[in-house]
């Protein structure tokens, strides 16, 4: 029996003007926690800070908690045109912003980027937070957790990869393929040309549909008891803002990150940045076959796998996944002389270990099951979770 979930931290928010014209809005909690460590979460691709309420409201009670909005996305979303018509008076209220004809003086190299977003996550930590951080990544927010610590070690003092996509972009980037960069005749600047325009318009009309944002959440929480009802109507509102298509299809045409996901993992491991994973097994996304390649990668990484669960654990079972968080950073904040979760007995190091954990969720008892897997993971390992995982997303899971 763990720990069901507290309501008990309050929640301040806060605006931070990174750049003129690029402001980032942010939450957090427990800062009066002075001596506390500060951990940051990094959300997903289309939600915002408010997917990570669940964490701030417990976790806040004992660290500092903070979150943040990417740039271009949740409420991190411009407040002007960055490519306004020229035509006058062509701004009525079903105009989308970034479609004119010149950008904005502030947004002529913006790019909405995985290399913007780690550049913004470095600067937020070194001018707002001010201190290393334990950074928590979840889908897209998993990937440049990974890359900022890649890229910045000595502000990071470890990563958790919660159903972490191990790769983003299609495109080439520039600064490592600069021929082959050269063939895209455009790369998410603004203004937005007029073919991405209008195959922009006939996506966003399709993806937007509250009926298709009410599915794709269906699709990603394995557990249909869930209540999304908070999650949908923020991701609603989202869509509704007049940047909210342009900035969706440069983060769609913009490159690669400089470097790749494996070469980011190496980079943590071979400078001694801690990697912790945690992963719904039901995710239809990201497959838990990504977090043991992690896992083969870096064998002293924890690597907990969790049914049923999806693509966001961290809202579908936040008592879990804040339990296994705390039990992390106290087992790297004492240096190891207090115990990781499951990891009581030394031979389950290598071997591995599974628990149900049950805990109260509005007055009801409920259970998940915790596999906690070993540094030697055998093929058959890798084979039964890929059929067990199979299996599970071939049902609907309802507790």
């Amino acid at each position: 029996m763990i720990q069901g979930l507290p309501d008990s931290s309050p929640i301040s928010t806060g605006f931070w003007e990174w750049k003129p014209k690029l402001t980032v809005y942010y939450e957090r909690s427990g800062t009066e926690n002075s001596k506390a460590p500060a951990v940051l979460f990094l959300p997903g691709f289309g939600v915002g800070t408010f997917h990570y309420e669940k964490q701030l409201r417990d976790l806040g009670r004992d660290h500092k908690v903070w979150t943040m909005g990417f740039l271009g996305q949740g409420m991190s979303l411009p407040c002007e045109d960055p490519a306004p018509s020229s035509i006058a008076g062509d701004q009525s209220e079903d105009t989308f912003w970034g479609f004119g004809q010149d950008s904005q003086p502030w947004a002529e190299e913006l790019v909405y980027s995985v290399d913007l977003w780690q550049n913004q996550v470095q600067h937020f930590i070194e001018e707002v937070i001010r201190e290393p951080v334990y950074i928590v990544g979840n889908s897209l927010g998993g990937f440049v957790a990974l890359y900022f610590a890649a890229s910045c070690p000595h502000l990071v003092k470890g990563v958790t990869l919660l159903n972490a996509t191990p790769f983003w972009g299609f495109f080439p980037n520039p600064a490592t393929s600069p021929r082959l960069s050269k063939i895209f005749p455009w790369a998410g600047t603004f203004p937005l040309p007029s073919f991405v325009r209008k195959l922009t318009e006939a996506v966003w009309q399709k993806i937007s549909d509250p009926r298709s944002i009410h599915d794709i959440l269906k699709q990603v929480y394995a557990d249909h008891s869930t209540n999304v009802d908070k999650v949908f109507s923020r991701i609603v509102e989202i869509t509704q803002h007049p940047a909210a298509a342009a900035s969706f299809a440069s983060i769609m045409f913009a490159p690669r990150g400089q470097i790749s996901f494996q070469e980011a993992i190496s980079r943590c491991q071979s400078q001694g940045v801690p990697i912790s994973l945690m992963y719904g097994r039901e995710d239809p996304w990201v497959r838990p076959i990504w977090g043991i390649k992690v896992k083969q990668q870096v064998p002293e990484a924890p690597y907990y796998e969790i049914s049923p669960a999806g693509h966001c654990p961290h809202d579908e079972v936040p008592e879990v996944i804040n339990y296994l968080l705390r039990g992390w950073l106290k087992n790297l904040e004492s240096e190891g002389s207090i115990d990781l979760p499951f990891l009581e007995e030394p031979s389950y190091a290598e071997h591995g270990v599974s628990r149900e954990l049950e805990f109260i969720r509005e007055g009801s008892r409920k259970s998940v099951s915790v596999r906690l897997y070993g540094s030697k993971i055998s093929l058959w390992s890798q084979l039964s979770s890929f059929l067990n995982t199979r299996a599970s997303n071939s049902r609907v899971v309802s507790r």
